[in-house]
């Protein structure tokens, strides 16, 4: 597992609080983003400004310029109210893929404490730790541990156990989480039922934290009638013309936000009842086009053809509640300074530094150890850097940046 942790300058012109005491979450499948067709940007625009979620979560993004082209344009387009979560390539599986997970925020409602990666045997699940402004955020912080995925498609005994054994990687995460932390679980799960092993094993009690399905809507969801409410995938009953993505109409549940447990009744941050929906599907459009005009409902037509032509996927959508007093900033000024990484934070004899932008003022490290004291120093010229630590003798270590002050914990071993 890999951790970034994410440092800002914040210049705080004026505080203002609101009645405001929701956030809105939405995660999406945006169907192999830009490179498919970049124009369809324009359609998530208007997908956004629809719903105006506080937390976008995405997965099937390929690149840099998606992310940039999500977060300037289809979020930002009339200001800057969002921050994006550090874009990294896929480190996992084979290390070639080129679809990734996202996180964009609400900057005026949150502060992205860190970002982390969860390696699996497929792809990376990533995982962001938000701070709520809160008014009493110092002593009783709302911190959300978001957990954005795409598991292995497709039907079959194997692909079922890659599912699950991505899944028990994100399980093996959260129990380094206090007890009572607030955790979403975001993606695509390309599940067809709730027996499935992957699905169990989100749910099973038994886990250090305890996750819930919202809707608690358990069944054979593929193919299914009586789940035609809650489908999400394909939008669409061909993929031709499309250049990709799946086609068959609405009859597939792959897409989900599930919640630890304790946000199912905590009054500090809570599901708020009946805000979970699969966003644009009206309940009466099983095995047809989403924008087909039988399909008519609370979404409309124009929203409706946006999703239609924006991907095979739907998003789907939920509200959380707080009982504390949301804190919205303004912000005249805020320098974003990238973070680096570490390889692994178990080491041999080398300890391996990622730096993906490096400055002069951002060069210089220090190693210490656990009484604060300084064990060797080094700087960095290249966005990776191999330091050598066979000389120094088991234990827990801290690696710092001097300029920014970021420190990440690694344990030397033999």
């Amino acid at each position: 597992m890999r951790t970034y942790y994410l440092f800002t300058s914040i210049l705080l012109v004026s505080i203002s609080s609101f009645a405001q005491n929701t956030i809105k979450t939405m995660f999406y499948n945006v169907l192999e983003f830009p490179e498919l067709n970049p124009n369809r940007i324009f359609l998530l625009q208007d997908i956004l400004q629809d719903y105006e979620p506080d937390i976008f979560m995405v997965c099937e993004l390929q690149n840099q310029e998606g992310a940039d082209a999500i977060l300037n344009t289809g979020l930002n387009s009339e200001g800057t109210s969002y921050n994006a979560a550090p874009y990294f390539d896929n480190q996992s599986g084979d290390g070639v893929g080129d679809l990734q997970q996202a996180l964009f925020y609400r900057n005026d409602m949150f502060v992205l404490e860190n970002t982390e990666i969860v390696n699996t045997s497929v792809r990376d699940i990533n995982k962001y730790t938000l701070l709520l402004n809160t008014v009493d955020q110092d002593i009783n912080p709302i911190r959300i541990y978001a957990y954005v995925t795409h598991l292995k498609s497709s039907q079959g005994s194997a692909n079922q156990q890659l599912r699950l054994s991505m899944v028990e990687a994100f399980v093996n995460d959260t129990e380094q989480l206090p007890e009572d932390a607030f955790v979403l679980f975001a993606g695509d799960f390309n599940l067809y039922t709730s027996t499935e092993p992957a699905y169990l094993e989100i749910l099973d009690g038994t886990n250090s934290i305890a996750m819930a399905d919202p809707i608690d809507t358990p069944g054979s969801w593929n193919n299914n009638e009586d789940f035609k409410s809650i489908h999400t995938q394909s939008t669409r009953t061909s993929s031709s013309g499309f250049g990709g993505g799946a086609g068959g109409g609405l009859d597939d549940r792959f897409d989900f936000i599930m919640v630890s447990q304790n946000i199912m009744t905590d009054t500090n941050l809570h599901y708020k009842e009946d805000t979970y929906k699969a966003y644009g599907n009206n309940g009466n459009c099983y095995n047809n086009n989403i924008n087909d005009i039988n399909c008519g409902g609370v979404f409309n037509q124009l929203v409706r053809d946006d999703l239609y032509n924006m991907s095979d996927h739907l998003p789907v959508v939920m509200e959380l509640e707080t009982n504390q007093e949301i804190v919205f900033l303004d912000r005249a000024d805020q320098t974003v300074v990238q973070p680096f990484s570490l390889k692994s934070t178990l080491v041999s004899n080398v300890l391996t530094l990622f730096t993906p932008q490096v400055n002069i003022q951002h060069r210089l490290f220090s190693i210490y150890n656990t009484l604060g004291q300084e064990i060797l120093s080094f700087d960095t010229a290249t966005n990776t850097t191999v330091v050598g630590v066979s000389q120094i003798a088991n234990g827990i270590y801290y690696v710092t940046n001097h300029y920014t002050k970021q420190t990440l914990k690694f344990v030397k071993t033999f």
